[in-house]
């Protein structure tokens, strides 16, 4: 199982928290691979067609309704193998869904209620399993809850559901237990392979929602390790060195970010899961989160700490990032270009996120025709902004401003590019909003890979002045 323990990072915003009034979830995929090829697809509507969908990275088999919305995946190329791992997406509803988080629990929890390793669901099949099928963030609890209380969970996973209102972050920590947290409106949350919900609220099923028999389950098993309260975190998650130098210091990271102010420790093991700032959070923010590697402190592994100092925490946007995004529904846009990914395939540090409308059904060739073999193919988005990561980290010191003006004018682009076409889809039917949004997003793609390559071929004729094999005669002699 190649891609079942990937190493994520997750960035949660309330619509009250956000600058614009939309809410965010924000998820890194990390793989243990540099190279794991996705593609980004939208999957049809079905009716009247009972059907199943099995993981290929173990026996799960899943039983689906009937009917099922459209909806968005970003499936990895060699799926036989690696499995299918859908990841992010919006479906016809706008409902988004982000998975997976990995999280890990302590094996005295373990111990009572080992995962269904062999068919109990995992991140191969789990947006497929549940995506189709849900009209709100918070059924995309439920729903996702009783195919757990069916089938059992496989391994740990933190699963990210948003709409327009709300932005819920469930935790599937053992077999058949786990809970799930609504993000307050005027706040934010960061994650990162960590169990991260602390206390829960029996009492607020407007903010809690839980597996059933859990606390039971917990005084049965004389599980909680605090004498008042009830920590999720603390009863069922880990606190050990490893998750000081590859879990809590890219959550500290997020709130240095976002709360600057704020003292913390990166290997605290109590590092709050959801803080609120004295400032609106923008897109850009959430996105600099996700693309960070400790700037502006002695861990930066392209700084100027000692090399202890870059080495000692794993960064948050790695070579083996295969997909940053941002899932963002815009309240101030009409509703059928209200819900947009923003989305980077390459490594998020060096490449910019492209917006793409959830209800855009008609993707564009250089992302859904990823080439399945490990070949360079420059008409594959993927591998495109993939190579431009490595040209820029191969000079770093030398390629970074440019890379820098570029994103910084991608941006300046992609927002434009979205407050002028969103607008006009009022009036239209949801048919004509589509097609319209699929033909001005094919439009924007092409601008990007035109920028791109541009800067792509800037970058390699600068470098080659740049190599050390090169002689310049004494013009004396």
């Amino acid at each position: 199982m190649k891609k079942n323990l990937s190493a994520c990072t997750t960035v949660l915003v309330g619509k009250e928290a956000t600058i614009d009034g939309s809410t965010m979830a924000a998820r890194n995929d990390d793989t243990f691979g540099p190279l794991t090829p996705q593609r980004f697809v939208t999957y049809p509507a079905y009716h009247n067609h009972p059907n199943q969908v099995k993981a290929y990275l173990n026996k799960c088999v899943v039983d689906r309704p009937a009917d099922g919305y459209r909806y968005q995946g970003t499936p990895n190329v060699n799926y036989k193998t690696e499995g299918v791992f859908d990841e992010s997406g919006f479906n016809e509803k706008n409902v988004g869904m982000s998975a997976t988080e990995s999280v890990y629990a302590n094996e005295r929890v373990l111990a009572c209620d080992p995962l269904n390793t062999e068919t109990g669901i995992n991140e191969d099949l789990i947006v497929a399993a549940t995506l189709p099928f849900i009209d709100s963030a918070k059924n995309g609890v439920k729903y996702l809850g009783q195919l757990i209380a069916k089938y059992g969970s496989a391994e740990g996973n933190g699963v990210i559901f948003s709409d327009k209102n709300d932005v819920w972050y469930m935790e599937i920590v053992t077999g058949h237990h786990w809970v799930a947290e609504r993000i307050p409106d005027d706040a934010y949350a960061v994650t990162g392979n960590r169990v991260a919900i602390q206390q829960v609220d029996f009492n607020d099923p407007d903010n809690f929602m839980w597996s059933e028999g859990i606390q039971e389950f917990v005084e049965k098993n004389h599980l909680n390790p605090d004498k008042y309260g009830w920590d999720f975190r603390h009863i069922f998650g880990t606190a050990d060195v490893f998750d000081q130098h590859y879990n809590t210091p890219r959550q500290w990271y997020g709130h240095k970010v976002l709360n600057p102010s704020v003292e913390q420790d990166p290997l605290n093991f109590d590092l709050p899961f959801i803080m609120r700032t004295n400032h609106r959070i923008t897109l850009a923010d959430v996105q600099k989160i996700l693309s960070s590697h400790y700037q502006g402190t002695p861990y930066d592994p392209l700084g100027h700490g000692t090399e202890e100092q870059k080495h000692l925490f794993r960064p948050i946007s790695l070579n083996r990032t295969q997909n940053s995004h941002v899932l963002q529904v815009r309240n101030d846009l009409p509703e059928t270009a209200s819900t947009i990914m923003w989305m980077s395939f390459g490594i998020p540090t060096f490449t910019p996120y492209i917006p793409f409308f959830g209800n855009a059904d008609d993707i564009d060739a250089s992302y859904r025709g990823t080439p399945k073999k490990l070949s360079m193919d420059l008409k594959s988005a993927y591998w495109m902004y993939r190579a431009l990561s490595m040209i820029v980290e191969s000079h770093h010191a030398e390629f970074a401003q440019d890379d820098l003006n570029y994103l910084k004018d991608s941006r300046e682009y992609l927002y434009r590019w979205v407050n002028e076409v969103a607008p006009k889809v009022k009036g239209m039917s949801d048919k004509d909003a589509c097609a319209y949004l699929s033909d001005e997003t094919h439009k924007m793609v092409a601008e990007m890979a035109k920028r791109t390559k541009e800067l792509m071929s800037s970058l390699i004729m600068h470098g080659l002045e740049l190599s050390k094999l090169t002689f310049i005669m004494d013009k004396n002699l």
